[in-house]
């Protein structure tokens, strides 16, 4: 029996890029078809919190909040080394100790970064398309712009602060940061979530093999919202090799997250995220 399964993705281009690997039929699992639905990182997050899809994206920083539910996948991750969400602003301005700032979601790994060096800004959550302009129109003081935005925001807006910098203070050693993994439900047959995250992995491996065609085919069928030089630096920040499967040290920076968080009070318990994994032992035990 052939069976659907809804992939959900943010529409930014690494997730794409990720993904659309299956979407062209580069990548295959028998009996299973493969559909996706592109959100934003926050609706992704919210309904994560909700249950709402098979496999998802999420932020890495919403995971301790579903681990009852999801596993975590070890592909399809982006992390920044040196690079990620910036804090922007207009040139010239300063900031005030409460500022106005604007948002991707209450989940987002930034999101818990910024609240922890920025305690007493005034949030405004909004979708991240839209928070360059918001920026730009002077309805918030500041932003913190994800996503392709890092690359491509306005010239009369400046960097405050990286990201970046706040993570590595608060982490005290050399660790890149952790911005968007997938997770699994839980619920799934065990060997069925295997063979998912094994066609996941393929895919990207295979995106990563067949980039310059692949990213040829994003152009042309627009299913980018940027050009094909920005495109091609923007996936080296956020699809690279190192998103193909999780090493030791994305692992060790995820839980340097996930302990950040529970000493500031975001989670209940700090959690190793390898015990949260889909165990894939399972299948060899299962067949020897």
């Amino acid at each position: 029996m052939n069976r659907k399964i809804l992939i959900a993705h943010s529409p930014d281009a690494d997730d794409i890029f990720m993904y659309y690997a299956i979407k062209f039929g580069w990548v295959s699992m028998d009996n299973t078809t493969f559909d996706n639905i592109a959100l934003d990182i926050e609706t992704l997050n919210e309904q994560a919190l909700s249950g709402t899809y098979d496999i998802t994206a999420i932020s890495f920083a919403l995971y301790p909040h579903i681990k009852d539910e999801y596993a975590l996948l070890r592909t399809a991750v982006s992390f920044g080394e040196g690079y990620g969400p910036k804090l922007i602003k207009q040139k010239g301005r300063s900031l005030k100790r409460n500022f106005r700032v604007a948002l991707s979601g209450t989940y987002t790994t930034n999101a818990m970064l910024f609240r922890i060096a920025y305690p007493d800004a005034r949030i405004i959550y909004m979708n991240f398309l839209e928070i360059e302009q918001a920026v730009i129109d002077g309805k918030v003081d500041a932003g913190v712009i994800i996503h392709e935005s890092i690359l491509t925001y306005d010239n009369s807006l400046e960097v405050e602060r990286e990201l970046w910098d706040i993570w590595s203070e608060l982490a005290k050693e050399e660790l890149p940061l952790p911005l968007g993994g997938m997770a699994i439900r839980r619920s799934l047959p065990l060997l069925k979530a295997i063979e998912y995250e094994k066609t996941l992995t393929k895919a990207v491996e295979v995106a990563r093999e067949r980039k310059d065609e692949l990213c040829e085919l994003l152009i042309k069928n627009s299913l980018v919202r940027i050009d094909a030089p920005t495109l091609q630096k923007y996936l080296e920040l956020y699809a690279n090799d190192e998103s193909v499967e999780l090493s030791s040290i994305q692992l060790k920076a995820i839980d340097k997250l996930y302990e950040i968080g529970y000493q500031h009070g975001f989670y209940e318990t700090p959690i190793r995220a390898e015990d949260f994994m889909i165990p894939r032992e399972y299948e060899e035990y299962r067949f020897s």
